[in-house]
């Protein structure tokens, strides 16, 4: 579309789930480009797929767009390329990393990946010393030294490449949508890991800690109601639910079994809803919107986690999600109930996550396929599962024997 722009024109323009753009017919070659989330940004092309992008609507003003348009333009025909991509002149329209973050990036992250609040949270307090710093300013000793200052103040090298990671995409972006040349992380190797690290699982000895912590914390919940009920009956007030007639006396002792029992992840549990809960199948479904790896996946369910579901949809609604939060949302946090069941069971570093290490670790101890495992698990790649490989009973001692 080519139009005449205007303030009250670029003001107008909406998201409309496709990018699209509006032509400048003052300055040919200038154009508005409005992706998919609603993001402006100045562009001014000067040939066959050669353009380049000036600065967001809103930092760069209409007039300075123009004017940078018709620089980039004049040269072209002068020199055959602007200087700015021959000589690497800096436009003025180039923005710096928290306003590329904050209107281009996070816009396009939250439309094609989960966990965009995580990610913005480990950008902001991680990278906040070059937010202020245009893209082109940006280079790979600055992000060495800030990754070196990671690693003095104690971080893991798997926690620094983690943190790098978060910063990649954004200079994937900014590099495919021509607001860089090319990436300043191109030349920073990831510090080397153990990628088969110390796997955390509970001993015999830990898992009958935890269960008989569940126990008791049930059996003193349900003390506290009949004490609750007797003090409401003496004052003629009208009973709360018996607790003793029900299967559990509250969430947590059916989340942790059904954790301890199929691996799923904490997020996936959160988000189970009972229309994926299969219990004539023996199943429940990990939908693809609620998974890490986005893919949808099957868990055939135990005994135990069978018994638990049934016992704990005695005294849920049916509907809806599995452990609902506040007004039918997900729950989202569990730790003050989780890290007091670990204090009574005497419990030390075990996180809810390795819950998931327990049953991957108890399968393949018990002679479980690696692949098995993996499908059960959810892993995009074998890779992660091998990291209980060691534990396969006399694996390694078979296959030496063959020689």
């Amino acid at each position: 579309m080519r139009e005449k722009l205007t303030l009250r024109r670029l003001n107008g323009l909406q998201a409309t789930g496709k990018e699209y753009e509006i032509h400048d017919t003052d300055v040919h070659g200038l154009f508005v480009r409005v992706t998919p989330a609603g993001a402006k940004s100045y562009v001014v092309t000067w040939a066959r797929g050669r353009k380049k992008t000036l600065g967001r609507v809103g930092v760069v003003t209409l007039d300075q767009a123009r004017e940078e348009a018709q620089q980039y333009l004049n040269e072209a025909r002068k020199h055959g390329e602007p200087l700015a991509v021959t000589q690497g002149r800096r436009g003025t329209g180039t923005p710096t990393l928290r306003q590329f973050i904050d209107d281009h990036y996070m816009p396009w992250f939250e439309a094609h990946h989960k966990g965009a609040e995580k990610t913005l949270h480990t950008l902001n307090t991680s990278f906040d010393e070059i937010m202020h710093r245009r893209l082109t300013e940006i280079a790979g000793r600055d992000l060495e030294q800030i990754r070196t200052g990671w690693l003095k103040g104690g971080n893991k090298p798997s926690t620094a490449n983690r943190k790098m990671g978060s910063i990649s995409g954004v200079f994937s972006r900014a590099v495919e949508w021509d607001y860089l040349p090319a990436s300043p992380l191109d030349r920073i190797k990831q510090l080397k890991v153990d990628s088969i690290s110390r796997i955390r699982y509970l001993t015999k000895e830990e898992t009958k800690a935890i269960r008989e912590a569940l126990d008791a914390r049930e059996e003193r919940i349900r003390a506290e109601r009949d004490s609750a009920n007797e003090w409401r009956a003496k004052r003629s007030k009208a009973a709360l639910p018996d607790l003793r007639a029900l299967p559990f006396a509250d969430h947590l002792k059916p989340m942790v079994l059904l954790s301890l029992n199929t691996g799923m992840r904490r997020g996936e549990v959160f988000n189970l809803r009972w229309h994926d809960v299969n219990l004539a199948a023996k199943t429940l479904t990990v939908a693809g919107a609620g998974a890490k790896t986005g893919e949808t996946r099957h868990i055939p369910l135990n005994a135990e986690a069978l018994a638990t579901l049934s016992g704990w949809l005695e005294q849920s609604s049916g509907t809806g999600y599995v452990f609902p939060g506040e007004k039918d949302k997900p729950m989202t946090d569990v730790k003050t109930a989780w890290l007091e069941l670990l204090k009574n069971a005497g419990i030390a570093g075990f996180r809810w996550h390795d819950m998931r290490h327990d049953f991957a670790s108890r399968l393949v101890m018990a002679g479980v396929p690696l692949n098995t495992v993996r499908d059960l698990l959810g892993h995009a790649d074998i890779k992660m599962t091998l990291r209980y490989a060691h534990l396969a009973p006399d694996s390694k001692a078979a296959a030496v024997e063959l020689i």
